[in-house]
């Protein structure tokens, strides 16, 4: 099972993503687990996550979040803003799957 952590500014723009990924990945049969959090608990979620995702309206953690996920080999992205503004959890879900 994979694990996917999506990051916002405080947990909640990015539970309906974290649900539409849900769908989308039940729909399609792949193994995950998808969670979100605050970007400032971002430290204490990261053991056994296979990537980090961050909302596009924190970019300016982006820095921070590679520096707390490298050492543990978790790749870090920012989400698409097109893909995040739709709410395409299908777009979204590849991507991570992707990144793995």
């Amino acid at each position: 099972m994979k694990k996917i952590l999506l990051f916002c500014s405080a947990g909640m723009s990015t539970s309906l993503m974290v649900t539409k990924m849900r769908k989308a990945a039940e729909k399609k049969n792949i193994d995950v687990t998808i969670d979100a959090f605050p970007e400032a608990e971002m430290a204490k979620h990261l053991d056994g996550t296979d990537v980090v995702l961050l909302g596009p309206q924190i970019r300016y953690a982006y820095k921070r979040a590679q520096k707390l996920c490298e050492p543990k080999n978790i790749p870090v992205a920012l989400i698409n803003s097109v893909d995040y503004g739709m709410m395409d959890g299908e777009k979204v879900l590849d991507f991570a799957m992707s990144l793995i």
